[in-house]
């Protein structure tokens, strides 16, 4: 990190130390939060971008989106605002480095660990999602790997609520970083949840590979490749990639969206399951979607001849023990049989379903599944020959611990033909329905209490507001919303503001004072200058301007006004053509006279009709040359 030579104070609390980082829209520093004596990183907007209302309302919509997200794989956001016309984000300071930092430092990281730091990414999303936020920027250098091991994501800076009603980040615009776009992104499409998927799976591949699965000359050719080719298998580059985690990459990576995992906590499942050793989902899954002909052979056996094996490149796990990827047998024919196989299987799968195809399906009773974990539960259905609903419902349960599942529908031990899709009921524990009530213009410490009495949890966020700082201007959900107790709540105040300079220009100087007190400001240092436009005695000037925003406190300086300024007569009009001379001292702030008076002096080496003198009166002693009038004055010119 990089000390700051002269650190600022942001809004009268946050002391910047250090440079953490440098993005395409702002700055990360490393700050000190005096009121509360913690470390904090404040993300701070390029001064030239924040006078375009654009990038403003981009950078406003990342806070109030993240805000609302806490969740320990999610970078929290503390606090945003505006100083000095300068806008910043306050968040969590995290002690570690960056993912592409890691992968930056070794080609690849083991099969294991990498799936963790993915489940733990796909947690966090999962969370963002289910509050109607979709990341849109998935991808190493957001993803950071805190110094005890955890997994956090950063950089909501282009998230997109999906309940917005503006057109910001509508469809047709494209927004994300090319290597890791989901193809309905590289099209400018309308994007939900499963970009967000497809782009961690990109992430995921390029984690046991070293590699992304694309790469071009420019962006525009690598988010081609996302919409029109198919990725290669990650095991065509690391032969040493289970067969379970190349299907997880596969089917997070499918080019429709609706081949993909459908959520975010399935994906985590599936990842899960792989780190424990269980079958996981997207294996049976692909091979059943490429029998039905839901997807085609090629999402399941991948660019396989495109594929480029990198040899016996060491990966690198995050605990440090070795890990070599075994050598690399270099035969024409190493593709062959595993095509040969898989397209056996694939047609032996299709025969089966042939001959089965005017059989009545197998009744099967539904496995009792309550109380276990989310896991455990589709796990067994699957095995009993069930399909798992991606979307879980929650249900309470005075019972049933939170998290754990409740119940199923259709009921457990009913009597089911195979193949039926099961939705899982998860519960929310001990819990009950409550109204959220109506807590506009309450302050923050009882609305908060008011709201915690109800087994809510609450989230402070700041939005625009006429209402005094500090007072609830209201609430997500709104009031009268029913919600289970233990939901979490935001509560929206006021966006804290900064004191503006106000315009004193003419003002005395004791009326100038008065203004600066009832706006929050001190009088600074005074001085005088003289003023083409301001009287004598009154101000002219202050520094900061009018309009300008500073810390409630600080001083404005002020210029008194000495009067009037001298304009010095340029030698370049004697011998102008009067027109053009008029023009000249007009330009100077000097009047010219009506009347053209007669020249006394030596005219033999004047022209006619030029200017041969300037006089302070009709018809008075001409001027010299250099000498200095009151700005404002008449002068008179004088012709041979």
């Amino acid at each position: 990190m990089e000390p700051v030579a002269n650190p600022r104070v942001f809004s009268e609390r946050y002391e910047l130390t250090h440079l953490i980082a440098r993005g395409g829209m702002a700055q990360v520093y490393l700050a000190h939060d005096r009121l509360i004596d913690r470390r904090v990183a404040l993300k701070v907007l390029f001064p030239e971008l924040s006078v375009d209302q654009t990038f403003v309302e981009r950078f406003r919509r990342e806070a109030q989106a993240a805000a609302n997200l806490a969740h320990p794989n999610i970078v929290q956001v503390f606090d945003w605002g505006e100083d000095q016309g300068t806008y910043f984000i306050v968040m969590e300071y995290i002690e570690g480095r960056s993912l592409s930092t890691m992968l930056g430092q070794s080609t690849r990281i083991h099969p294991n660990d990498a799936a963790a730091i993915a489940a733990k990414v796909a947690g966090g999303l999962a969370y963002a999602h289910r509050r109607g936020v979709v990341h849109r920027d998935v991808k190493p250098g957001n993803i950071l790997l805190t110094s005890d091991g955890d997994v956090k994501v950063t950089d909501f800076g282009i998230a997109l609520a999906v309940n917005a009603s503006d057109n910001l980040t509508q469809a047709g615009s494209v927004m994300g970083t090319a290597a890791y776009f989901s193809p309905e992104q590289a099209e400018g499409l309308t994007v939900d949840g499963r970009s967000d998927l497809y782009s961690l799976g990109v992430v995921l591949f390029e984690m046991v590979t070293g590699r992304p699965p694309f790469v071009g000359e420019s962006p525009i050719v690598v988010a081609s490749k996302h919409v029109n080719e198919v990725a290669p298998l990650a095991r065509t580059i690391n032969p040493s990639v289970p067969a379970a985690l190349e299907a997880i990459i596969s089917m997070a990576m499918a080019k429709a969206p609706s081949d993909r995992y459908q959520s975010a906590e399935d994906f985590r499942a599936d990842l899960l399951r792989f780190t424990e050793g269980q079958p996981v989902v997207a294996e049976s899954r692909l091979h059943t979607m490429a029998a039905t002909g839901e997807v085609s052979a090629t999402t399941l056996v991948g660019a396989v001849a495109a594929g480029a094996a990198s040899g016996d490149t060491t990966s690198i796990p995050l605990d440090g023990r070795p890990y070599a990827a075994p050598p690399v047998k270099k035969k024409r024919s190493k593709w062959i049989l595993p095509v040969v196989l898989v397209s056996l299987l694939i047609v032996g799968l299709l025969i089966g379903l042939i001959a089965r195809g005017n059989q009545p399906a197998k009744k099967v009773a539904i496995p009792n599944v309550a109380g276990m974990s989310v896991i455990d539960a589709e796990s067994a259905l699957v095995e009993a020959g069930f399909s798992v609903k991606p979307d879980h419902d929650e249900v309470p349960s005075v019972l049933i611990p939170l998290g754990s599942v409740a119940g199923t529908d259709p009921k457990i031990a009913s009597l089911q033909p195979e193949g039926t899709v099961v939705t899982l009921q998860v519960s929310l524990g001990d819990v009950a329905k409550v109204t959220i009530p109506d807590v506009s213009g309450y302050s923050q410490d009882a609305a908060t209490a008011q709201l915690q009495a109800l087994g809510l949890t609450v989230i402070v966020a700041y939005v625009p507001s006429p209402l005094p700082q500090g007072s609830v201007v209201s609430t997500v959900p709104a009031a009268g919303k029913s919600v289970w107790s233990k939901t979490s709540i935001t509560v929206n105040l006021p966006v804290i503001k900064t004191p503006t300079v106000p315009n004193l220009i003419g003002l005395s100087p004791v009326n100038a004072g008065a203004s600066l007190a009832s706006a929050g400001f001190t009088v600074g240092t005074t001085t005088q200058s003289c003023s083409n436009t301001v009287t004598t005695g009154l101000v002219s000037a202050s520094n900061p301007k009018a309009g300008s925003t500073s810390a409630t406190g600080s001083s404005v300086d002020l210029t008194i006004s000495t009067g009037v300024c001298q304009v010095t007569i340029p030698s370049s009009i004697y011998g102008e053509n009067t027109g053009t001379a008029i023009t000249t001292l007009t330009g100077l702030g000097l009047v010219v006279g009506s009347t053209i008076g007669s020249f006394t002096g030596d005219c033999s080496l004047a022209t006619p009709d030029t200017v041969a003198g300037v006089a302070t009166t009709d018809g008075g002693t001409a001027l010299a040359s250099g000498v200095q009038v009151p700005y404002g004055s008449t002068v008179y010119l004088q012709t041979c």
